[in-house]
């Protein structure tokens, strides 16, 4: 949709806080989006310039807009959440987390059971969790059951059949697991008190639950039954030492949570502690996917909803690293800047940045250490993935880069066997492109590079990656076809910030498995693309050799250039500016320059 189509629609949308969906020409779902003004956010999308790619490709798709009014921004943020669940919309943010979490049950039978689920059934039993670690459900359950004996069988101890006789202690009873409700040995009442203290150690709030054991204690040793209270003194032990081990933040006697976030480009990281009685009884840490351009506030809002719904936090106050307008009223937001609650900030940054790295370590492709064996073998991957006429054992990626919109330069990474071949990358400054335009730009380095190659009769690579859009892919095509060799080499496109691949023509995107070792190759190849060009582009900005492309302006000098760069962060934000916005900046005699100079035709 363009912002002319929109225009009337704008007229239709109220001044009111609500949700807004955007619908494709077939008529699917493609982002739901809250505002506390629904005519000035959904506005925003056809009125400002987007930097990324994503958001120029939702906004071109969008078809049809709908919206429902709410009483307030809370509502609107429920809401939006409720529908982000029920739908997955293509370009909300994407939640990386699919796994089944653990429960511990509570029967709902004479004699509860306890024990661990996976499943939740509305059978009126007592669900609690989900947690996070099913070892850390497995430990808790193994310390219920050296603290406080329940009974695990499955008979039906209704009072009927017990009153009849119908049942037999079993070998549980005798090896002190089990205290014989069956036989009449335990009553209801006194089973229903040890359950209570389960409870209490399954929630983390351990001090009862000491209180009680120490009661036991005290009974046994004034009724001189010594062997009875060695064995009570030795789970107080057990119970102090869980305690010690878990206890992170002695002097919180309340229950909070706790959010880090950790932001590498499209994906984010965000790790959570529930604290319990000064317990951390979860911790958990999910990937995010940014679909468009949220910031890491609405990051971390979404996060922090959509986490303490799963495991069911009913704290009140909760602990992050900024400050951010959090909806839910009767929630507390607090950024601690010293004491316990900075410790435990701290430790969730800790676990946070812990986890990013196990994941950026999973994905690389690790060259060092393997056999030719084994490098072969994930070639064979990909040419088998990728459908490739030939083993790609000469593999060579292209990438773009600039700076706030300026000084364009490319590199060219090639890879040999599976491993990088540094003597054989290239860098290139721009030549024949004026300004920023990335599709003439790359059109231009991938001629350079096969012309060259032709000319000084050297082999030509198996495969090439173009690091961009469809744009750039076609360009590049374009020069591949201007030198005839269309069918001697296959090229594809990597998208940007993503790891699609795809082939010109297409209109599905090729998606590799996420833990294969060839989508672990294509990353490797696109990092080390994107390193060697962005440390070319530094090199060269330290060594002040570029000229800023304003300068070119007669009568514009280089710090009025920088002005405007600072003012607008790229040319082409520049060009767009109206004359009004520019001489706020300049000047007005300046600013009638700029104006003049792209009207005359710049590109």
């Amino acid at each position: 949709m363009t912002q002319e189509e929109f225009a009337p629609i704008a007229l239709g949308l109220p001044h009111e806080p609500g949700i807004y969906k955007y619908y494709n020409a077939e008529n699917q779902l493609l982002y739901v989006g809250k505002a506390k003004d629904l005519r000035k956010r959904v506005s925003s999308y056809f009125t400002n310039t987007f930097t990324t790619y994503k958001t120029h490709e939702l906004v071109k798709r969008i078809d049809r807009i709908e919206f429902t009014i709410v009483d307030s921004e809370q509502d609107a943020f429920l809401l939006e959440n409720a529908l982000i669940k029920q739908y997955h919309p293509r370009y909300n943010i994407l939640l990386k987390d699919d796994k089944t979490y653990p429960y511990i049950v509570i029967k709902k039978e004479p004699f509860p059971r306890v024990f661990l689920t996976r499943r939740k059934y509305a059978d009126g039993s007592e669900y609690i969790g989900p947690f996070a670690s099913v070892g850390s459900v497995r430990q808790l359950l193994e310390l219920v059951k050296q603290m406080i004996p329940l009974r695990t069988c499955t008979l039906n101890l209704a009072a009927d059949k017990i009153e009849k006789g119908q049942y037999k202690v079993c070998l549980e009873y005798h090896l002190g697991n089990c205290k014989g409700p069956c036989e009449k040995k335990q009553s209801a009442a006194a089973y229903s008190e040890d359950l209570l203290q389960v409870k209490n150690i399954i929630k983390g709030n351990l001090q009862p639950v000491t209180a009680y054991l120490k009661k036991q204690l005290k009974e046994s040793s004034e009724l001189l039954r010594f062997e009875e209270a060695a064995i009570w003194q030795k789970k107080i032990n057990s119970l102090e030492a869980y305690q010690a081990s878990s206890v992170i933040v002695g002097k919180l006697h309340g229950n909070l949570d706790v959010f880090s976030l950790l932001r590498d480009q499209s994906t984010a990281y965000v790790n959570y502690l529930m604290v319990q009685h000064g317990t951390i009884v979860q911790t958990h840490t999910v990937q995010l996917e940014i679909q468009l351009e949220e910031s890491d506030e609405e990051v971390l809002i979404f996060a922090l909803a959509n986490m303490r719904a799963q495991f069911n936090s009913m704290a009140a106050e909760c602990v992050v690293p900024f400050p951010i307008n959090y909806p839910e009223k009767d929630i507390t937001i607090l950024v601690p800047k010293a004491g316990e609650k900075k410790k435990l900030l701290d430790l969730s940054l800790k676990n946070v940045n812990y986890y990013q790295q196990e994941i950026q370590q999973k994905k690389l492709w690790q060259p060092v250490g393997k056999s030719a064996a084994e490098k072969k073998q994930v070639l064979s991957e990909l040419q088998a993935l990728l459908q490739l006429p030939a083993l790609p054992a000469h593999i060579e990626c292209f990438d773009n880069s600039h700076f706030q919109g300026s000084y364009p330069v490319s590199a060219m990474v090639c890879f040999l066997e599976g491993i990088p071949s540094k003597e054989n990358y290239r860098h290139y400054h721009v030549k024949t492109v004026t300004g920023i335009d990335d599709f003439a730009t790359m059109k231009e380095v991938v001629y350079r590079r096969y012309k060259r190659l032709l000319e000084e009769e050297k082999s030509l690579p198996q495969l090439v990656i173009i690091d961009g859009g469809k744009g750039q892919l076609n360009a590049a095509l374009e020069s591949i076809r201007a030198l005839q060799l269309i069918g001697k080499m296959t090229v594809f496109g990597l998208a940007k910030n993503e790891e699609e691949l795809f082939f010109a023509g297409d209109q599905q995107s090729i998606r590799l498995p996420w833990n294969s070792d060839s989508l672990k190759l294509i990353r490797f190849i696109r990092d080390e693309v994107h390193r060697f060009g962005i440390s070319f582009h530094r090199n060269i900005r330290s060594k002040g050799t570029f000229t800023n492309g304003l300068e070119k302006i007669p009568g514009i000098g280089s710090q009025t250039a920088q002005q405007l760069l600072t003012a607008f962060k790229s040319v082409k934000k520049v060009q767009l500016q109206s004359p009004e916005s520019l001489e706020k900046i300049i000047g007005k005699s300046k600013a009638a320059l700029v104006v003049n100079y792209f009207r005359e035709g710049y590109k």
